[in-house]
């Protein structure tokens, strides 16, 4: 059926919202508590959104059944999702615009940033805007991260390009180089060269879990026909050194995943075996950026080209 365009501008967000609701809850009772209307007002956008369309959007099975989308429905959920993303982020902007040097600052990182990167860029960045909070967000998936960005969740995040397709802007911060993390009465320690790729892979490895220098990390492996073996993942940074310094296996980390001050295990730098993993930071391309991001943006440049340079304790060449 050909629907006129004219017709289609009769939709409003709140019937696109509710056709988020439903689908994410599965009942038009749930989706009314979350969106704060009655029941019978869910029931009227979704009817109004279906007739606009012309076609029906929801099939309702009855009884203690969820209800769920149908095809077209799912097609127009997709469109919703990004509009009411937009919808979002403008607030956000609005937001930032009308407070100026005041208000707050969304940022999001993972773990190596969040404790080797953001005190320190808090600290100065304080230092020149203390009217403007700084709220953090720690997330081991670049993809949570991203798609806060996208919803105006956050204002900034650091990532690990390459980013994946959507509305971003990122730039270069560091490169971080791996290294393995052993006992320091490791025999590895005490070799006058870091072990081969195909040596790493046969270790006991322990590692990430879930953040994508590991997928990358991983990636490099199976491209020279090896297979890693790990025995452990974790995402916090102290479980692994834990682990590596009882001798239940060997960490292969980032450079920045190394806490320099534990005297327990000693980091071997793997040189380039393995390329280093990128750290960027990320926003939305299309989102007005404050005066304040764009100097949070410069100091995380300035401080990440110290770290690079910076010498490593408890890193063996």
């Amino acid at each position: 059926m050909i629907v006129e365009l004219d017709q289609w501008l009769g939709i409003e967000v709140r019937h696109l919202a509710a056709l988020q609701a439903v689908a994410e809850t599965g009942t038009f009772r749930a989706a009314a508590m979350r969106l704060g209307y009655t029941q019978s007002a869910i029931s009227q956008q979704i009817a109004t959104l279906e007739r606009i369309v012309g076609t029906k959007l929801i099939e309702r099975p009855g009884g203690p059944r969820a209800v769920f989308l149908t095809d077209t429905g799912r097609l127009v959920l997709r469109h919703a999702e990004a509009i009411i993303a937009r919808l979002q982020a403008a607030q956000a902007d609005v937001t930032a615009m009308i407070e100026g040097g005041a208000g707050s600052l969304r940022v999001g990182a993972f773990q190596s940033a969040g404790s080797r990167i953001l005190p320190e860029l808090v600290r100065r960045f304080r230092a020149d805007w203390p009217r403007v909070t700084v709220q953090l967000m720690e997330s081991a998936s670049d993809n949570e991260l991203l798609v806060c960005v996208e919803r105006g969740d956050l204002d900034l995040s650091f990532v690990m390009p390459p980013l994946p397709e959507g509305p971003f802007t990122a730039v270069e911060l560091m490169r971080d180089p791996w290294a393995l993390l052993v006992p320091t009465d490791s025999p590895l320690a005490t070799r006058r060269e870091p072990p081969s790729l195909r040596e790493v892979a046969d270790l006991p490895l322990i590692g990430a879990r879930l953040c994508r220098s590991r997928e990358q990390m991983h990636a490099h492996f199976r491209a020279r026909g090896l297979e890693p073996n790990y025995v452990f993942h974790s995402d916090e940074n102290n479980t692994v050194h834990g682990l590596v310094a009882a001798g239940a296996g060997v960490g292969l980390i980032p450079r920045l995943a190394v806490d320099e001050n534990d005297e327990r295990v000693l980091a071997l730098d793997l040189g380039p075996k393995v390329p280093p993993r990128v750290i960027a930071l990320a926003w939305h391309r299309d989102r007005y950026r404050s005066r304040a991001a764009e100097v949070f943006v410069e100091l995380a440049r300035g401080l990440c080209a110290e770290l690079e340079q910076a010498p490593r304790t408890g890193v063996a060449a």
